[in-house]
């Protein structure tokens, strides 16, 4: 075997052993308890049975939590929602956490309540995700928790991070609504020339297509959140993985638009979260390494 053939393999070997494919999932609704809100959290109540059986027909088990920020008080800050007797929980029990959420918060502050939910516990080997949704752009309650930390701290973890927000997003060409897209192909910085649409079809399904646009947004918000969720992310068994932004006003317009958005969300979670690694302890790492190591010697020593 040449020199050149087993330093190859062995840097495969390293890429491959630095992170693995995760069969469990551990996710984190971000979700801000304004006035405004009432309808967003009755949809997230009944989303999860889709999107845990959308996992779960995959292979992957998922548990759930729940933090609110916004509330008033300490709550701004984000605030610990418990789900099913402690921080995760299962679909179910999901569904009825979120009738604890409240709706009397003005002071709004997403990377506050992000940075709250980075210190729940999560399973050993599982996916971190989290979904954080809002209608309004930052409030700065924590004023240390910036871009740039809040994203390395999410990029350490491999973690994936979509964001639900006030933002009019389209297919690329400024001619057809979108209901959700996973990058921007125009536009400021990052740009994802593979980024995809999610469109609903008028009949309570969807069409996705490449291209994506951020028309416009709220405030702050395509800065703040859209692309810190367009920047965090992985590279998956199929590619680059990042996170996606959802249009909450295609929500609020119900019927059979509430019904695309819902179904095109599910199906966009799990192909994210069925291709999330997690990074390898340091020491199982070098242990990987260690080993396809004495097996390149031998095959040199040949």
């Amino acid at each position: 075997m040449k020199m050149s053939s087993a330093c190859g393999l062995l840097a495969a070997a390293m890429v491959a052993a630095s992170a693995q494919a995760a069969s469990i999932a551990d996710i984190v609704f971000v979700v801000d308890e304004s006035g405004s809100m009432a309808g967003e959290h009755a949809w997230i109540a009944s989303m999860i049975a889709s999107l845990d059986a959308g996992l779960a027909a995959k292979g992957v088990q998922a548990q759930y939590g729940l933090v609110g920020f916004g509330g008033g008080g300490a709550g701004n800050a984000g605030r610990q929602i418990n789900v099913g007797g402690g921080q995760f929980g299962t679909a179910a029990q999901f569904a009825a956490a979120a009738g604890s959420l409240v709706t009397t918060g003005a002071t709004e502050d997403g990377y506050a309540g992000v940075n709250f939910a980075l210190g729940y516990t999560f399973r050993p080997g599982a996916a971190q995700n989290f979904i954080l949704i809002t209608d309004e752009d930052r409030d700065v309650v924590n004023g240390a928790v910036t871009f740039a930390s809040l994203s390395a701290a999410l990029n350490a973890r491999n973690a994936l991070l979509n964001v639900v927000v006030d933002a009019a997003l389209n297919n690329g060409a400024n001619t057809n609504p979108a209901l959700g897209i996973n990058g921007k192909t125009v536009g400021t910085p990052p740009i994802n020339p593979n980024a995809i649409n999610y469109r609903a079809d008028g009949s309570g399904g969807f069409i996705k297509s490449p291209g994506a646009r951020v028309s416009s947004a709220f405030g702050t918000t395509e800065a703040d959140y859209i692309n810190m969720a367009f920047g965090v992310g992985f590279v998956g068994p199929m590619g680059p993985v990042n996170g996606a932004a959802w249009d909450l006003n295609q929500l609020r317009l119900g019927g059979n638009t509430a019904l695309s958005f819902t179904k095109a969300f599910v199906d966009l979670k799990v192909q994210e979260i069925v291709q999330q690694t997690i990074p390898l302890p340091t020491g199982a790492w070098m242990g990987l390494i260690g080993l396809v190591g004495v097996g390149v010697v031998r095959r040199i020593r040949r």
